[in-house]
């Protein structure tokens, strides 16, 4: 049985990076017209579309998988062919990662700065609130991913990385405002909150455990940036949960309080990515690794 041709999904990937079927081909150095076929050649293999024909061009979910492991064949080339061959100057590798918010805010760009620094790499680190980014990995977009998740996906692992600890906080004058007589139901349900988006468990967990109160019974902005979150509740906009580790200046400073001392959620993270690394990829997780260990709790 004939495989797959590599041409094809090279020619899927170049649509969905240019953003057209023009500019994948004048990426790929062939015609329009070749890059049509050899994707309809990929889907008459596949028996169904790869590619979602919008503007631009969106990949379909086996497209998506198909994308994430073309991304993991290329990277296998890039450790192989230097060795194979006498090239001398080092091919740019595209690494895909899922990350929360959080992580990217504190401890994640310092441990992969020196991977950036040393080697050519290309990284796409896509944001996603934590109950998300393991189905990234799941569907083959990204090469790992940060997780609470402890248990690993087939052909994957996870390694522990430490705790995330987050503490409840607001502006000096928001709490004077909204809670003067401290944190209580009462006044959880009036004041406004802030949360990443729909799927974020976190502030949903902490009403409900903690207060009883159901997250549809308050105002609560979603905003999906964690230094958004920050600069909302030093604006006396709303209160939130941030990790303590992104907010100790603030905290020190007296520019954001915390509004329940002794009290904070810990979440443990866990770093995904695929079995049988070598190369580029086992260096990329050697660096989060070692530096996960050093800044975050046990």
């Amino acid at each position: 049985m004939r495989g797959l041709d590599y041409r094809w999904i090279e020619a899927l990937e170049a649509v969905i990076t240019t953003g057209g079927f023009e500019r994948a081909a004048q990426l790929l150095f062939v015609s329009q017209s070749a890059v049509s076929q050899r994707i309809k050649q990929l889907e008459k293999f596949l028996t169904q579309p790869v590619l979602i024909r919008e503007q631009p061009p969106r990949p379909t979910l086996i497209g998506q998988k198909l994308l994430g492991f073309y991304q993991r064949v290329q990277l296998l080339e890039s450790d192989l062919i230097p060795e194979l061959s006498n090239e001398t100057l080092p091919r740019v590798q595209r690494v895909s990662i899922a990350t929360n918010a959080d992580s990217l805010a504190t401890w994640l760009l310092p441990a992969l700065a020196p991977v950036m620094k040393s080697h050519q790499v290309e990284f796409n680190l896509a944001v996603f609130a934590e109950a998300r980014t393991l189905d990234k990995l799941k569907n083959g977009e990204v090469v790992g991913a940060l997780s609470l998740e402890s248990k690993a996906i087939v052909g994957c692992d996870a390694q522990y990385l430490g705790r995330m600890d987050y503490v409840c906080v607001a502006s000096p004058k928001f709490a004077q405002q909204h809670f003067p007589q401290g944190i209580t139901r009462d006044a959880l349900i009036r004041a406004p909150a802030v949360s990443f988006d729909q799927y974020d468990q976190l502030h949903r967990d902490f009403l409900q455990q903690n207060f009883n109160i159901p997250p549809d019974a308050i105002v609560h902005h979603h905003v999906a940036s964690s230094e958004a979150f920050v600069n909302l509740a030093l604006m006396s906009c709303a209160y939130c949960l941030i990790p303590k580790l992104q907010i100790e200046k603030e905290l020190e400073s007296g520019a954001l309080v915390d509004l329940m001392p002794g009290f904070f959620m810990s979440f443990n993270l866990y770093w995904h990515h695929w079995q049988l690394e070598t190369g580029l990829l086992k260096k990329i997780t050697q660096a989060i690794i070692s530096h996960s260990h050093v800044l975050l709790p046990k």
